[in-house]
């Protein structure tokens, strides 16, 4: 396992420790981003598919490979920043038909291993170009040059992107004018959220303005009312949705109290809030990474 290093917030000044991640390459070897100490952490204000990612070669077979580029959030104000990387050494270009490490048309991992055991330098320039046309070694179209040097043709590691949210059409608001109206539009939209079966759940209802919405694997709960929901509100719906292993979602047309979105933070339950044109709004972290990956 890596050490941990020093890293100094950019913003606060404040000391923070940091341990590079260890991948695993594809022989199985342990590799990690070599860091350049030397350089500041750069602040991270805008973020890019390709500067996430940094190349990185193996000790031991020397497959390049993407991984994800080393990153700190500081612990004391909370700003990101991204660690130098020291770039990779490419190999020089002087090597000649009898230094190739990977002289025959074999596997790309045969090349690594003749040059881990020093047969590649001494077999590729052993004979004489006659005998290595009779030879199968250094026949063919990587026979000892200077591609041949490469380990892999291919990319070695080709990571996966995030799972990206499932296409939807835009949702389409109700007018609010009632209660039911209010309750109506949470319906639609926890249905354009991608949950199925959404309905107010048969027998009595419960003592409250707020009115249940269930589905499977889903608990919902719309405040009709004037006045903001509450922290005991807040928790009554994460009761109800850890009793029945399911995710727990609040509506609401007068918002929320300071206490409410507190817990609700602390809890993780997306809140959100309703104008009288229908078009909910989430209000807290939770409830913008429902909205994005749906449900």
């Amino acid at each position: 396992m890596a050490e941990a290093v020093p890293v100094r917030c950019p913003a606060c000044l404040r000391e923070n420790g940091y341990t590079a991640p260890v991948f695993p390459c594809a022989c199985g070897s342990p590799v990690n981003p070599p860091l350049d100490l030397s350089a500041p952490p750069v602040l991270l204000t805008h973020r890019t598919w390709s500067d996430s990612w940094v190349a990185v070669r193996c000790t031991t077979c020397g497959r390049e490979s993407e991984w994800p580029h080393p990153e700190l959030g500081c612990g004391s104000c909370g700003t990101v920043v991204r660690l130098p990387v020291h770039p990779l050494e490419r190999p020089e270009s002087g090597t000649g038909p009898g230094t190739g490490r990977g002289a025959g048309p074999g596997a790309a991992g045969a090349a690594g291993r003749a040059a881990r055991r020093g047969e590649g330098p001494a077999d590729a320039g052993a004979g004489a170009p006659g005998d290595a046309v009779g030879d199968g070694r250094a026949a063919g179209p990587g026979g000892g040059g200077p591609a041949a040097a490469r380990p892999d043709v291919g990319p070695a590691h080709i990571p996966l992107p995030p799972t990206a949210a499932v296409p939807r059409p835009a949702f389409r608001p109700v007018t609010i004018r009632t209660a039911r109206d209010a309750v109506a539009t949470a319906a639609l939209y926890l249905r354009w959220l991608g949950f199925q079966d959404v309905r107010q759940p048969d027998g009595r209802p419960i003592p409250s303005a707020a009115v249940d919405l269930r589905a499977p694997g889903l608990v919902a709960q719309v405040d009709p009312t004037t006045a903001p929901a509450g922290l005991r509100a807040v928790e009554c719906v994460w009761l109800n949705g850890l009793t029945a292993s399911a995710t727990s979602v609040y509506f609401s047309l007068a918002g929320y109290t300071a206490d409410a979105r507190d817990r609700a933070d602390e809890l993780g339950i997306p809140l959100f809030v309703m104008d009288l044109t229908g078009m909910p709004q989430p209000v807290n972290d939770p409830a913008d990474e429902l909205v994005g990956s749906g449900a």
